[in-house]
């Protein structure tokens, strides 16, 4: 063994984060930091522990809301903070997996398809646990989803459940109840419920606040049932909550394994040592490598189908709740990590080619999956000795060992297989690891300032829209004139872009191309 190899196996053996009992390791041999991070980092470590310590214990962690943060109780109702809670969340669980034994039974109806209509939090997490554990052709009912206010994704899901309506149950999931894309996207699939002579209430099951307007139309209609959607618990971080477990119950996925494996992550992660502590550990790389600027981007590369929207999943967690213009004290301090992803192999004949080669502006995050799948059992070789798996993961280690010759700075996730259990293992994994940085770079990980200002902004836009359609006349007009007849100067961009909006969807006559094109009202 040569010395450099042998200093490598050295740092490797270290450095290796192993944590048996939920069957994960934390590779870091691959990220350039020194022994002497964790000393300089110590002190800040040490207020991180007791962040989170004050969070579990249900101190205010959302103070623009005046908010618990409570994701950590879903999977341990003995830690929330009141009987009262601890009571809601237990019996909730066993509510959602009593509602689908009794709907796998037939007891409201027959059921094959789920259509399950939310955003943001209400869609990545749900759309990324059916991806990765569903069972095609087995599963209980298959799951379809709304996740955006555009018609035409509207109508391209309802062509797949074309005849299939009437066996079709549906979730919406809104916490407020007045979620624009949430509301949408049910008014037109309820729309096509009723266009098949259907009643949508015998069919759709609400997840939302208490006393949401959500909540009291499906009471006043008589929907198949209701699931309570805790103010403690945001979008982000809901797929252990109500918002994942029902459709997953539904398809048939083992809720109470998903939980299982969060819950134990979660003792895992409360240990205070960032060396043994893979959450902390995760985090404290994050820093390193960032230079707790954000100043690199995280690629996630799951060796794994099934982990295919496991980026677009943490997408969400990790930059909605690290992407915050001020810090704790108010000080203006722009902060976040980028997140993308794909998955290998199918990286080797995309982007790898520049993150190995091209501008050093990011750090990887591989996910590992030991077992490699049903050819393997089935004894299925693509050469001699070789099978499929075999080869993903040789692309796996390659790839590492490519990045590191290169310079490029990588962590190495591995669980044993992808199941119930480590998909709670993995989303609580993150979870508490965006916490930490949080924590390390002094920012609130729990709320998102930034989304609401983009809602209102779209609230705006709308109103405007409103405003446009009553200033146009029978004669034609640019967008410029308009804009001054409405009290929208300063707004021309928009005013234009409103109105061609309105004339290719058949609201507005528009004559000309370009700036200088004019718009009339519709005759008729």
């Amino acid at each position: 063994m040569t010395a450099t190899a042998a200093d490598a196996w050295a740092r490797f053996s270290a450095s290796l984060c192993a944590c048996p009992s939920i069957g994960l390791t934390l590779d870091v041999s691959t990220v350039g930091f020194e022994e002497s991070l964790f000393d300089t980092m110590a002190s800040s470590i040490t207020s991180a522990f007791d962040a989170m310590a004050e969070l579990e214990k249900g101190g205010i962690a959302n103070p623009d809301e005046n908010r618990m943060v409570g994701h950590y109780w879903l999977r341990n109702a003995g830690l929330a903070p009141t009987p009262e809670l601890q009571q809601s969340i237990a019996s909730t669980v066993d509510k959602i997996n009593a509602f689908a034994r009794d709907v796998h039974a037939g007891k409201h109806g027959t059921f094959t398809h789920l259509l399950n209509i939310g955003i943001g939090g209400s869609a990545l997490g749900p759309m990324f646990v059916a991806d990765a554990l569903g069972q095609p052709g087995h599963d209980r009912i298959v799951p379809k989803f709304v996740d955006n206010t555009d018609p035409d994704g509207v109508a391209r899901t309802l062509a797949e459940l074309d005849g299939k309506l009437a066996e079709t149950i549906v979730i919406v999931t809104s916490k407020s109840g007045g979620t624009p894309e949430t509301r949408n996207g049910m008014l037109l699939v309820k729309a096509a419920y009723e266009r098949a002579g259907l009643d949508f209430a015998k069919h759709v099951v609400a997840i939302t606040g208490e006393g949401s307007k959500l909540d009291q139309v499906a009471t006043s209609e008589g929907w198949l049932e209701r699931f309570p959607m805790w103010d403690w618990v945001g979008g982000r971080t809901s797929e252990l909550a109500t918002v994942g477990l029902v459709p997953a119950a539904l398809q048939g996925i083992d809720i109470d394994q998903m939980l299982a494996g969060a819950g134990a992550c979660d003792e895992v992660t409360r240990a205070h040592d960032a060396r043994t502590n893979p959450a902390m550990l995760l985090a404290l790389m994050w820093h390193h490598v960032t230079g707790g600027r954000g100043e690199k981007d995280m690629v996630v590369l799951p060796y794994k189908d099934r982990l295919l929207l496991f980026s677009r999943y943490l997408q969400q967690l990790v930059m909605e709740s690290l992407g915050k213009k001020l810090d704790l004290s108010g000080a203006v301090v722009e902060q976040g990590i980028a997140v993308y992803g794909n998955k290998g192999s199918t990286d080797q004949h995309a982007y790898v080619q520049q993150l190995r080669d091209g501008v050093n502006n990011f750090f990887a995050v591989f996910v590992r999956v030991l077992e490699a799948g049903p050819s393997e059992t089935e004894g299925v070789e693509v050469e001699p000795g070789v099978s499929a798996g075999d080869y993903l993961h040789g692309f796996l280690l390659g790839t590492r060992e490519a990045l590191a010759e290169g310079g490029r700075e990588a962590l190495t996730i591995t669980v044993p297989r992808v199941d119930a259990f480590h998909v709670g293992v993995l989303i609580a994994l993150f979870e508490r690891a965006v916490g930490f940085y949080a924590s390390l770079v002094n920012i609130n990980a729990y709320h998102q300032p930034g989304v609401e200002a983009g809602k209102k902004a779209a609230a705006g836009v709308l109103e405007l829209q409103q405003k446009v359609i009553g200033g146009l006349g029978e004669h034609p007009a640019d967008a410029a004139a308009i804009a001054q007849a409405v009290g929208a100067t300063g707004r021309e961009d928009q005013v234009f872009m409103v109105l061609e909006h309105l004339a290719a969807n058949g609201r507005a006559v528009q004559a000309g191309h370009g700036a200088g094109a004019t718009f009339s009202r519709k005759a008729g």
